[in-house]
């Protein structure tokens, strides 16, 4: 016999409507009793039915997250725990890529906007005037943009990109270069606006560039030929290319010029030299996007980053 709601209410010793929030709208129950109902639910082999959930309540229960390049190394943490925690709260996550494509984006998030009830943006490419316009018709949650009437999320790479010009600048460089990101980013933006901020320190900005290895390595001669003596770049797979395209114009890291990165993937951890970088709170970012989303709360939240010290920096020669 099928199991219905009547039937979890009835043996956990609650109200049928407890029982349809705790699936409906689990952040509504307290803990002990959402603990009890679900646990009934699972012994008793409940399976709720989201097709008649969605038209009384008029919500799917899905969610979108859309990222820039689920192929960099930046990315799959935060899915995890945007997945992680969409599931606690008994909804589904589809996760897109935009190739770091902009009108890609637009196209997903019009299609996202028929089948779910909010969407999650990490690093869009589009402009605020389009994300303004778009965001008329879905719910947004946006990681690392900031965006006029929507709840944001921020890692302040800021912060992180002042710290690692400062580790530079205390080494003694005193010329550096910033290695920036695409055209358009937020971060990008953000990285050189507090990267300007050090004193005693010239920066040299080259880019805009592609925030891949293949990035890093095409800015590896106009880097050498700048002069400088240690370089920020906008993420650590732009670094680790850059690494390569420096040892291929034969200049060595951290002996001939220092790198730091910023994100702080496993790759950087791996690499020889083990790349000095900015750890980026991804996973963090992730679990309070979707939080953020399906209560429906409208806030600015900025989390903290911080530098990783390891062996792509040294004092200049």
């Amino acid at each position: 016999m099928t199991v219905t709601i009547r039937d979890v209410a009835r043996a956990s010793g609650v109200h049928v409507s407890t029982v349809s929030r705790t699936f409906s709208a689990p952040h509504m129950v307290n803990a002990a009793t959402r603990t009890r109902v679900l646990s009934v639910a699972e012994e008793l082999g409940y399976r709720p039915n989201r097709a008649a959930r969605a038209l009384t309540t008029g919500r799917t229960h899905n969610l979108g997250l859309i990222v820039a390049d689920i192929a960099n190394p930046f990315f799959p943490p935060l899915i995890k725990a945007a997945h992680a925690a969409a599931r606690q709260r008994d909804y589904h996550l589809f996760v897109a890529d935009t190739d770091e494509e902009p009108a890609a984006e637009e196209e997903l998030i019009q299609a996202f906007s028929k089948q779910v009830d909010g969407v999650v943006l990490c690093s869009p490419r589009s402009s605020n005037k389009t994300l303004e316009r778009l965001a008329e018709r879905v719910p947004f949650v946006v990681i690392n943009r900031r965006l006029r009437g929507a709840a944001t999320v921020l890692m302040d790479v800021g912060h992180g990109a002042r710290l690692a010009v400062e580790h530079l600048a205390g080494l003694g460089h005193r010329r550096v270069a910033l290695v920036s990101g695409p055209a358009g980013s937020w971060t990008s933006a953000e990285i050189r606006a507090a990267a300007e901020q050090v004193p005693g320190v010239e920066l040299a900005v080259i880019g805009p560039n592609t925030p891949t290895e293949r990035g890093g390595y095409a800015a590896a001669k106009r880097v050498r030929d700048s002069g400088v003596t240690g370089v920020l770049a906008y993420n650590d797979l732009v670094a680790i290319g850059l690494i390569e395209g420096l040892g291929e114009l034969g200049l060595t890291v951290p002996e001939d010029l220092s790198v730091v990165g910023i994100d702080d993937i496993v790759p950087g951890r791996l690499n020889r030299p083990k790349l000095t970088t900015v750890a980026m709170p991804t996973a963090a970012a992730g679990r309070l996007a979707v939080d953020l989303l399906i209560q429906e709360v409208s806030a600015t939240t900025s989390l903290e980053t911080r530098l990783v010290v390891r062996d792509s920096t040294a004092p200049p020669r």
